[in-house]
This record gives structure tokens, sequence and C-alpha cells, in this order.
């Protein structure tokens, strides 16, 4: 077996596992703000802001699912089918962080947008504040992105 088989199976875990996380962190926090808008058009904007928040991490994974492709050559052209099967481990492995926290970090930052979503409908002067608690969990995905990447750029 090809070591292709592995650096492609870390491409699917990055972008199907973040993506599944935006999807439904981005899903939970839709559902806070449909019920705000309901009750305050007006406040369309600001909550629609903190429902897109967990779709970073969809977006990380598929950042580093582009450039583990690329690095493999399936990009460009030039893939090398006869890849040891260490060196295809050895992308899954970098792409794992990203798969793994960009998941469950969508996940709780939906939850924390919706209750941020809850203070907006109540305070929206206090937006600013509301948006600190899901950008703290924004924090792990961003150190899971960066781990990944130079995890994958070293190979």
């Amino acid at each position: 077996m090809s070591g292709v088989v592995f650096a492609l199976l870390g491409v699917a875990i990055a972008a199907g596992l973040a993506g599944t996380g935006s999807a439904m962190g981005v899903g939970i926090a839709g559902q806070a703000a449909a019920g705000v808008v309901t009750e305050d058009p007006n406040k369309f904007a600001k909550v629609l802001l903190l429902q897109l928040l967990p779709g970073t991490q969809g977006i990380y994974g598929l950042l580093v699912g582009f450039i583990a492709l690329s690095k493999i050559g399936l990009l460009g052209g030039g893939i090398n089918w006869d890849m040891p099967v260490a060196e295809g481990l050895l992308y899954l492995m970098g792409c794992l962080p990203i798969g793994i926290v960009g998941l469950l970090s969508a996940i709780a930052q939906g939850k924390t947008s919706a209750a941020s979503i809850g203070i907006v409908a109540r305070k929206p002067e206090q937006f600013g504040k509301a948006m600190l608690f899901p950008a703290m969990v924004e924090t792990y995905a961003i150190l899971a992105l960066l781990v990944s990447i130079l995890a994958i750029n070293a190979l």
C-alpha cells in the first residue's frame, strides 16, 4: 500500500472533521440568531457576525488540506504514488490536530456564540464583550492550525 493513501486520509480528516464541526457550530448559533431576529430584525448584523465565527474552523481544515495536497503533489500533477507508508502516516498525523480540534472547537464555539447572541438580544450595547467569549474558543483552533501547518511543512 502506498503512503499516499494515508496522506489523503489526513486531508479528508482535516477538511472533513473541521468542516463538520463548523457546520454544526454555525447551525447551533444560527438557531439562536433566528430567534433574536424574529423579535428584533435590527439586530441581524450583530447576530450574523456571532453566527459566522464557528465557520472559521472549516476554513482552517480546508487550508491544511490544500497545503497537504500541494505538498504531496496532487494539485501540481506530480504526485508520488510510491510515497513510503511512513511519510504518508506523517502527513496523516500532521492533519489530525486541525481535524480533531477543529471539530470540537467549532461545536463549542457555536454554543458560546449562541450564548453571546443571548447577550446581544438583551443588551445590544454589549456586543463587543459578547464577541470575546467565542473568540476565546477560536484561540485553540488557531493553535491547532499552526501545529498542522508546521508539521506538514516540515515534511
